[in-house]
């Protein structure tokens, strides 16, 4: 993943562009005429990724979800946060004439621009979003190093 500074005016027109071709070629041009098949899919949440003087956010929609099936880990610079949502499936006799909800598992990996206090990160869940925020490291002293 590549991070990108943009106005605020021209981001918003790239995620509209974004989640128009998604919608397009991962949904039948007909929903009626093709009817999707339960397969343990990838999704993708939207997330927020910021900063501020003292720590990085990052909050992730994923409305529905139980908090026991989000997992956060952190592994050096890369944070990863995955889990798995399953909505439960038609009743009987009823047939879905178009169906948005995405389920089945997802991961998205972001690569911190800096060094973070490992055992200060907090993550929360409420209202459908997870928040992470990740305590940025002091940064080290710089000094001179003498050459031989």
């Amino acid at each position: 993943m590549k991070l990108m500074k943009t106005s605020p005016s021209m981001a918003g027109v790239r995620n509209d562009f974004d989640r128009l071709f998604d919608r397009f070629f991962a949904t039948p041009l007909w929903p009626l005429a093709t009817p999707r098949v339960a397969t343990d899919a990838m999704w993708e949440p939207s997330l927020d990724f910021s900063e501020n003087p003292k720590e990085y956010l990052v909050r992730l929609e994923v409305p529905g979800m139980n908090r026991d099936d989000l997992d956060v880990n952190l592994d050096g610079n890369l944070l990863t946060l995955s889990g798995k949502r399953e909505l439960h499936r038609q009743e009987r006799g009823e047939d879905f004439l178009w169906e948005e909800r995405e389920e089945g598992r997802f991961m998205r990996t972001l690569r911190l621009p800096g060094a973070v206090q490992e055992g200060k990160i907090d993550a929360n869940y409420g209202d459908g979003v997870l928040t992470v925020k990740l305590p940025k490291a002091e940064a080290s002293a710089k000094s001179k190093i003498a050459i031989k």
